[in-house]
């Protein structure tokens, strides 16, 4: 088993007093709480009693930071997200407070092993991606800062999906993480709030000119809080991530039962409890669509009531709700909470629509996270109308008031004012979120330098010029915590032995490493490391999957959500022309490589699913041939979770971040891959531009188009049959593809992939091959002279400081939420 990183690393020398004190609190947890005896407790108990520990003691801190919030008056901030991607908590939490190697040695004084029953701790599913991943850092991060903060999101029962593989397709299960409860939550049953659905608006005349709203929806559900203590490093403060629970009014309509309808009598528990079943249902048809809208109505409804009632507690009135709060709506899916604060400022607490619109756009702020059109959120105006009657009306009041303004004041023409408006009019009518979230926040952030620029001159233009002052740019940031102290523990204590421990406090510090990276004897140590990380990685592949890889070749890792943007095809395709140069010319001196793939595809998303089938039909092929001699080898590890990627991260060799140009907002992966020791190979996209000016251009290998480059070929007309035709590499491994050497039980299974490849070429998978292929031979020369490759991979790691999310959450508390 991997060392750990422990108290030692992190603290004073051990007191016996403390063991001591933490064993007698786990047998206290283990016969009080869960009811077991030692001598007949499972590890699944031991696990839990663990956890009741550290939250007890993390509790004490929780109430200390609520407290202090309430007495300074300080500002807080909520983050309201779709995605809270927190992976497991134990260690986590445990080092954060200082208590790790003393609970080890506890639990080790009970017979009890902390590795064992720790890989037992389920991974929350609370997320997909990069999106949810970075809302958990943020997390961590405000209250490592000191900022005070609630996140705000669903408590999915199901998650995304478990990801299983069958003949190398993927098959999406139900995750099943809170089958047995969560020890890390409570329930406040006293923050409960109704939700409406549908019914009608009625209008009451107020005086000659004045009216009020009334909505009188036909179906309500109840919103029941679940708290999780975030906990920041060293356990400075302790911030809340409220999760909403969905529960039916009438849990069962007993008329219907007692005549003999049992499944019909239960309709309202099921329409509740859909709200929280599964994160991103699947929306290509109506009742998808419908499903995914009263989710991001339920949550940011609950919310916003939560807020509000919250700031009343402490405030005569909502005058000052821009001052003492700030809510950041974490890209497009809670949009809805704009004219939902307006309405209820309006309906329920009798402010005019002036002042309720005034407040809401000063009180919030939005973080875009993509440029794709199709992830800018729209839903049809039908479907509002009926779902949302009166916010439908405070949505056409919004847009009354913004294109006046744009027609009046800025001069906008038809064209303009079409871009501008919240209601899409060229086909389908429907109301864009992306657009709502812009006119009703006072700041809007992209989160990397090119995609701050790219949102400027592509998605809101035309907003941009409406509101100038509005666009910032907030790099994004991972925590070192999670992703370089929990997750490689070797690297963490070589660097403490190194550098001293001012890094575990300030990322930034680990510049310092710069000194060591030409020195022979660290390199060797770090790669001691690097190879320790890979045999554990290697043990992983093994014992879940059957293939075994040689710890000894390069670990060449793509890891992210499967999406066409992101090119896994371009790496696959380039893997098998790999695969028929090394059957070509068996005499050349052939860096052995591992590619490994993981990641999920969206279940109605084909052409992602179909690329997940063939990496794992490429690796049937090349796995099982003699004549690559072991010097290659695909992987596609299913089930890609933040568990997994603590592993497969610390083992990389080389980060593959390979997305077209112009489309990866920033990327977090990337960040995480070089901090702990990885070459990037990666177009100049999201975030890869920054990383490359605080790398250093030596230290990382570029490749292929810019942004602007794509956008231009894409207007004057790409043409890739041509390209293709002149690359012998390229032309060779797409035939392979369409002709069905990978698929011999289906020879057309991948004729539509290739063939979108040769007749439109959208993401630039064509254009890039060869640029591509010529970088990884780059990275062959590279990893080749392993002094010249450590240099580069430490100076990665002593870089990437910067890029810590500690410094994001500074940036946005200064710059954005004042707080």
């Amino acid at each position: 088993m991997m060392n750990r990183v422990t108290n030692n690393d992190l603290a004073p020398a051990l007191r016996s007093s403390d063991r001591e004190q933490l064993a007698t609190e786990l047998l206290e947890r283990l016969k009080y709480r869960i009811g077991k005896d030692p001598k007949v407790a499972k590890p699944h108990d031991w696990l839990t009693a663990a956890i009741l520990v550290a939250r007890d003691r993390i509790t004490d801190k929780w109430m200390d930071s609520t407290r202090r919030t309430y007495a300074t008056g300080a500002k807080r901030v909520y983050y309201l997200s779709l995605e809270f991607l927190i992976g497991r908590l134990m260690r986590d939490a445990m080092t954060n407070i200082g208590i790790m190697d003393e609970m080890r040695h506890a639990l080790a004084s009970l017979g009890v092993d902390i590795d064992i029953i720790a890989e037992l701790e389920p991974d929350a599913a609370l997320g997909n991606g990069g999106l949810g991943r970075l809302a958990a850092c943020f997390m961590e991060s405000m209250a490592t800062v000191d900022v005070p903060a609630y996140g705000y999101g669903i408590r999915y029962v199901h998650g995304l999906f478990r990801q299983q593989m069958a003949d190398g397709w993927q098959v999406e299960l139900p995750e099943t993480w809170l089958a047995h409860g969560n020890a890390w939550e409570f329930e406040r049953r006293e923050s409960s709030y109704e939700i409406g659905f549908g019914g009608a608006v009625e209008t009451i005349n107020i005086g000659e000119d004045k009216q009020r709203f009334v909505w009188k929806p036909a179906e309500r559900v109840i919103a029941t809080a679940f708290d999780t203590p975030a906990v920041g490093w060293r356990g400075k403060r302790v911030n809340t991530l409220r999760l909403w629970a969905a529960n039916p009014i009438d849990p069962i309509l007993l008329d219907a039962f007692n005549a003999g309808d049992h499944i019909g009598a239960l309709k309202e528990s099921n329409r509740a409890e859909s709200l929280t079943r599964v994160l991103y249902p699947a929306d290509a048809t109506p009742a998808g669509q419908e499903l995914r809208l009263r989710q991001e109505f339920f949550f940011c409804s609950a919310s916003l009531q939560d807020i509000l009632r919250r700031h009343l507690q402490q405030y005569p009135d909502f005058t000052s709700l821009p001052d003492a709060v700030a809510i950041q709506l974490n890209d497009t899916h809670p949009a809805i909470s704009v004219v939902e604060l307006v309405r209820l400022l309006m309906d329920v607490h009798g402010l005019d629509f002036d002042v309720a619109w005034d407040i809401g756009r000063r009180t919030f702020s939005y973080t875009n996270h993509t440029l794709l059109p199709e992830a800018l959120e729209s839903w049809p105006v039908p479907l509002l109308e009926r779902l949302l009657p009166r916010h439908m009306q405070i949505v056409y009041a919004i847009n009354a008031k913004i294109l006046v303004e744009a027609r009046k004041e800025k001069g906008f023409e038809d064209q303009r004012i079409r871009s501008i408006s919240l209601i899409e009019e060229s086909g389908e009518r429907r109301v864009r979120m992306g657009n709502l979230a812009f006119v009703g926040s006072h700041s809007i952030n992209g989160v990397s330098a090119l995609h701050t620029e790219l949102m400027k001159e592509t998605v809101f233009a035309d907003l941009h010029k409406l509101y100038p002052n509005r666009i910032n740019n907030k790099t994004n940031g991972i925590t070192p915590r999670r992703w370089l102290m929990q997750c490689n523990p070797g690297l963490l204590n070589l660097i403490r032995e190194s550098i001293g421990e001012a890094f575990m406090d300030d990322a930034e510090a680990l510049k310092a490493l710069d000194a060591f990276a030409d020195n022979k004897d660290f390199q060797e140590r770090f790669a001691a490391i690097k190879r320790e990380n890979k045999n554990r990685l290697a043990n992983l592949v093994g014992s879940r999957m059957g293939v075994r890889i040689d710890p000894a070749a390069m670990f060449d890792i793509q890891i992210k959500r499967i999406h066409e943007y992101k090119r896994q095809l371009l790496n696959i395709i380039e893997a098998v022309a790999l695969y028929d140069q090394i059957r070509s010319h068996p005499e050349l001196d052939w860096a052995p490589r591992v590619k490994l793939f993981a990641g999920k595809a969206a279940p109605s998303y084909h052409n992602a699913k179909l690329i997940i089938k063939l990496a794992n039909d490429v690796a049937r092929v090349i796995n099982n041939d003699p004549a690559v001699r072991g010097l290659l080898k695909v992987v596609f590890v299913p089930n890609y979770n933040v568990s997994l990627a603590e592993i497969i991260v610390p083992a990389a060799d080389l980060s593959e971040q390979i997305s077209t140009a112009g489309m990866e907002a920033s990327g977090t992966g990337n960040m995480k891959f070089a901090l702990n020791g990885a070459l990037t190979i990666g177009t100049l996209d999201g975030a890869n531009v920054e990383m490359r000016d605080h790398v250093g251009e030596e230290n990382i290998v570029i490749f292929g188009m810019t942004a602007d480059e794509v956008a231009k070929v894409r207007a004057e007309g790409h043409n890739p049959r041509a390209i293709i035709e002149q690359s012998k590499e390229l032309s060779q491994a797409l035939a392979a593809i369409s002709s069905g050497v990978f698929s011999p039980d289906d020879r057309n299974r991948f004729t539509g992939l290739v063939d979108g490849i040769y007749n439109h070429d959208w993401f630039m998978v064509a254009a890039d091959f060869d640029a591509y292929s010529t970088a990884q031979r780059d990275v062959d020369a590279i990893w080749a002279d392993k002094a010249a490759w450590y240099s580069k991979t430490v100076r990665n790691t002593a870089r990437m400081g910067w890029f810590s999310s500690d410094r994001t959450i500074r940036q946005y508390a200064k710059e954005i939420w004042r707080a």
